[in-house]
């Protein structure tokens, strides 16, 4: 078995009416992508096969009920139930909703236990979600309470990487959520992730301004003045290269953003719109600052295309490659950190 096989990636299905079966489909057909990893769908056979058998895949699944039989080089399927599902492209339905939380219990429980080494979550319906059982916005709140650590929306590409103070916030209650106690704790999310995920020795971050123009000295607001200044400079006066706070309307036009490893936004559209604009589709959501690894796609359910075969699973694939490079790159910084003289005493 390669090393490269040991890497087991566990995948969350998703809303069953959206697109999640078919990028999953799209993505494993390409048969190069077992030489990096071994997957593992939490669904049901029956679902599976669905998909298969509706998207016309040649996939072959191995299915278990046990993650003690996965097959290494295969695509397997773990059934997290074992009913047939109603599926219906396009629809949002609250019973489908209850089976997207099904399998990201399942994969999260196999997460925490050792039984795959990162997760891959397909997209979900915030809304058919909620439940007496499950009351979070999304997948970023519930891990966050499943795993540990200081939970951080991370969108990472090629050459961006963008991190937000506040994600999922109205934008109306944003203020008053930036603090200098959560502008400290997440940018500190994002510096320890750019060094031990991505291997950036000393990372540069730019931080952007709260209000337009950074408040204009009062005029459009004095939070950048009274709140984000003095936090960026005491993390500066700890050596941190953190710089700011950038004026958001011109930073990313101005082709600026390229001078750093990591850009934090002050909230979820300041962030979002530049990143997706600028990663045509290739961007991945990575969750920074957990203790397990997870990433996924840059986008939603898509139910307006969903069940027709037109689905670009670029996104997804990208954020299973993702996993896989994060995961190996916090192996390394843990090899390397744990016995620093390792190295030189070999040369003695």
């Amino acid at each position: 078995m390669k090393k490269s096989e040991n890497i087991v990636v566990g995948i969350s299905i998703g809303d069953l009416n959206g697109i999640g079966g078919e990028i999953i489909l799209k993505t494993f057909e390409d048969a190069r992508v077992l030489d990096f990893c071994t997957p593992v769908i939490f669904a049901s056979a029956k679902t599976m096969n669905f998909f298969k058998s509706h998207f016309k895949s040649e996939i072959n699944f191995n299915v278990t009920n046990s993650l003690n039989q996965i097959a290494s080089g295969k695509v397997n399927v773990f059934n997290s139930w074992n009913e047939p599902v109603n599926i219906e492209f396009g629809k949002e339905d609250f019973k489908i909703g209850a089976y997207s939380i099904k399998s990201l219990q399942s994969a999260t429980k196999a997460l925490k236990e050792g039984d795959i080494d990162v997760l891959v979550t397909a997209p979900i319906n915030k809304h058919n979600i909620q439940s007496k059982e499950f009351k979070f916005p999304g997948h970023t709140d519930y891990l966050a309470q499943e795993l540990e650590g200081e939970s951080l929306m991370f969108m990472v590409s090629d050459g961006l990487r963008v991190g937000l103070l506040t994600d999922h916030v109205p934008v109306k209650d944003v203020v008053n959520h930036i603090t200098e106690d959560l502008i400290i704790n997440k940018i500190n999310t994002v510096y320890n992730s750019l060094k031990v995920d991505f291997n950036i020795v000393r990372p540069r971050i730019a931080v952007l301004g709260i209000n337009p123009h950074t408040g204009d000295n009062g005029v459009i607001g004095n939070e950048d003045d009274t709140v984000l200044r003095p936090t960026l400079k005491k993390l500066k006066d700890e050596g941190k290269l953190v710089y700011g706070p950038y004026a958001a309307d011109s930073f990313f036009g101005s082709n600026n953003y390229k001078s750093f490893d990591a850009i934090v936004a002050a909230y979820h559209d300041q962030g979002l719109i530049p990143f997706k604009t600028l990663s045509f589709g290739q961007g991945v959501n990575y969750t920074a600052g957990l203790s397990k690894v997870r990433t996924s796609p840059d986008h939603g359910t898509a139910y307006e295309i969903a069940g027709k075969g037109i689905a670009d699973e670029s996104s997804f694939k990208e954020a299973v490659f993702a996993a896989i490079q994060i995961f190996r790159n916090r192996n390394e910084y843990e090899e390397l950190t744990s016995n620093p003289l390792k190295k030189s005493s070999k040369k003695i």
